[in-house]
């Protein structure tokens, strides 16, 4: 494959730096962007020719067209985005000020779109990407999490509509599931007075029974998708769950040699949890997605 571009945002650590690290390595191109300096700083230096950065705040109202802008003098083109930054304070629905949504829905919706909207005539160009990260919540309700799941929501539904407006873009959204990164760590320190017992328990049990997915699981896959996009899923919405497989008893032969013990990711509509209707559907998915599962 040769050398491409992407435009990736958080991308200082966590899943974000997890996607640029497998890019890079590919050989790949990328101007990435996060509000802490020094790890981007970092990244250029080991990697000189192939990273431009620009430290700042995803919502201030320039920085989406100077990323384009960037990768096109730096490198002539964008192939893909990944929107990966985000926000989570959790806080029940009752307890939080419009000032506090507008917040999240500036940094977790607004300035997602304001990237895409601003990439989208190159990625015409190029029959681009864009994978949007977004999270179960989108589709499943957690007590004080009312803000980030329905911003999340929003992008599986912008994803959805540019797929279906855009011809030449592959646009997808992506839910990594529980990965151990800054965002577990707010909601363990921060979580227990406003969220549900048990749905808090869990991801402090996740965290000390070492459950956590690292960054690099679903990060790997998003990243070998945007660079070689199947165009045939445009508009979906994923959930990248790492399964046991010996647990799914209703296992085909065709998805245990197709995912050789290392998950299968569920598939489905930017409507519901992802699960397809039929076990046999389910396989063909996992076919066409082994590729960034290995």
């Amino acid at each position: 494959m040769s050398s491409k571009v992407f435009i990736i945002t958080g991308a200082s650590k966590g899943i974000g730096a997890a996607i640029t690290r497998y890019l890079l390595n590919q050989s790949h191109k990328v101007v990435i962007t996060a509000r802490s300096s020094e790890p981007l700083e970092g990244l250029k230096k080991s990697h000189p020719e192939q990273v431009q950065f620009i430290a700042g705040d995803i919502v201030e109202p320039q920085l989406p067209s100077k990323l384009v802008d960037l990768a096109v003098s730096s490198f002539g083109k964008v192939d893909g985005l990944v929107i990966n930054h985000g926000m989570l304070a959790p806080k029940k629905f009752a307890d939080t000020t419009l000032e506090e949504w507008r917040k999240i829905y500036d940094i977790n919706v607004f300035s997602g779109i304001a990237l895409a909207q601003a990439a989208i005539a190159e990625l015409r160009k190029s029959k681009g990407c864009i994978v949007w990260v977004s999270s179960g919540a989108a589709a499943k309700q957690y007590a004080a999490w009312s803000s980030y799941g329905s911003s999340k929501a929003v992008y599986n539904s912008v994803s959805a509509h540019i797929a279906l407006e855009e011809p030449d873009i592959t646009s997808v959204a992506i839910a990594p599931g529980r990965v151990d990164t800054e965002m577990q760590g707010v909601l363990r320190s921060e979580g227990q007075s406003s969220m549900n017992k048990a749905q808090y328990d869990s991801f402090v049990e996740a965290k000390e029974k070492g459950i956590l997915l690292k960054p690099e699981q679903p990060g790997n896959v998003m990243a070998k998708f945007v660079a070689d996009p199947l165009k045939e899923l445009s508009g979906k919405f994923f959930s990248y769950v790492l399964h046991n497989i010996l647990r799914h008893k209703r296992l085909t032969t065709v998805q245990m040699e197709l995912t050789r013990g290392r998950g299968i990711p569920r598939i489905g509509s930017s409507l519901g949890m992802l699960e397809t209707r039929t076990w046999i559907s389910q396989a063909m998915l996992a076919l066409c997605l082994c590729r960034w599962c290995k």
